[in-house]
């Protein structure tokens, strides 16, 4: 590993232990050129995939894409930054557990707002009505009756 202080690449790692989200190994390392220390992160590569969206196109997964989605659902809620990488984080552990080379937006959207039930219901609202592209009020309240009749 090369330090990012002095360039060298005679660096030891000097602690090593799993990262807050589990998904990741968190490394302590020394340069034994400038003495300075630094944390690098290994995480596990995964096979490309690919999101097949609603009009078949097709494009590489995108993080950004669902925390950009997250952020804006959570904009002015009790939804604090940490929680919303958990969230991503738990999406991503079911998309990438199954393996596959291609998954649906359709099924992306559905994994984001069954988590987003269980962490802000107006957060998920808000995600579900651009998700299924609500039209009127009525479609509003519709959903906000079945959460609360759950």
């Amino acid at each position: 590993m090369r330090c990012p202080f002095c360039g060298a690449y005679d660096t030891r790692v000097i602690d090593s232990r799993p990262a807050d989200d589990n998904t990741s190994i968190r490394r302590r390392r020394h340069c034994d050129k400038c003495h300075k220390r630094f944390t690098t992160y290994e995480k596990l590569e995964t096979v490309p995939l690919i999101v097949i969206k609603k009009d078949l196109t097709r494009q590489p997964y995108d993080r950004q894409k669902i925390e950009q989605g997250i952020m804006r659902s959570c904009h002015k809620r009790q939804v604090s930054a940490d929680d919303m990488k958990m969230l991503v984080d738990r999406v991503e552990a079911v998309i990438f557990g199954q393996e596959k080379k291609e998954i649906s937006s359709s099924y992306i959207g559905e994994l984001v707002m069954n988590e987003l039930k269980e962490v802000d219901a107006v957060a998920y609202v808000r995600f579900a009505s651009i998700y299924h592209e609500f039209k009127d009020v009525n479609t509003f309240i519709d959903e906000i009756k079945k959460i609360l009749d759950k």
